[in-house]
């Protein structure tokens, strides 16, 4: 079958092609269609671009040697986006990378240059801001908010219960928006005594 040819055929039946034996061509097209989407999910889970890519390369790497894994009750793409984000917890915990890393300003992909100064700042304070979430929110909210995944198949990708994605995208966006609700002004000193002038 010739390139042209695999790029009529779905996900499913690419692998299905695969896993039978072809010459690789057929899981060349599945990497060709998904490999932005896989490292989008990669650099939003990771927040390094340099991480994210070689988890990309490792999640392939896995998927191709283990593609008789899938079972075909989620999507392929649920399927792999599930082995992208645990090949880049793998490496955030091998490399001891502290979650508050995809907040560094080298690592951030800054919108183009049409851009105004304060919607920059916005995303820089909000990238921040999520990347202090506890890691199982942090991704719920990745998936469903950002990647507009259903909570179904976040769930799939996450290997948690549907309600476990509802609770941690619900608490993750409640501490989000204290994170990001501007203060009413400076506290008090709390080591000036009440009523001294």
């Amino acid at each position: 079958m010739s390139s042209p040819d695999l790029a009529e055929l779905d996900d499913a039946a690419l692998l299905a092609r695969h896993v039978a034996g072809d010459d690789g061509a057929a899981f060349g097209e599945l990497f060709r269609r998904h490999r932005d989407r896989m490292y989008a999910v990669a650099l939003r889970t990771a927040g390094q671009r340099e991480l994210a890519a070689d988890a990309v390369q490792d999640a392939f790497i896995s998927a191709f040697r283990r593609a008789e894994a899938y079972r075909g009750d989620a999507a392929v793409t649920t399927w792999l986006h599930r082995i992208v984000v645990n090949a880049c917890l793998d490496r955030l915990r091998r490399e001891k990378v502290s979650v508050r890393r995809a907040g560094d300003l080298g690592e951030i992909d800054l919108p183009d240059g049409h851009d105004r100064h304060a919607s920059t700042e916005t995303a820089l304070v909000v990238r921040e801001a999520l990347a202090r979430l506890p890691e199982g929110q942090r991704q719920a909210l990745v998936l469903v908010d950002m990647h507009g995944w259903s909570v179904a198949e976040a769930a799939a990708a996450l290997e948690v219960a549907e309600g476990t994605v509802k609770s941690r995208c619900f608490r993750g966006r409640e501490a989000l928006a204290a994170m990001l609700r501007p203060s009413s002004g400076p506290a008090p000193d709390a080591t000036e005594p009440q009523g001294a002038t």
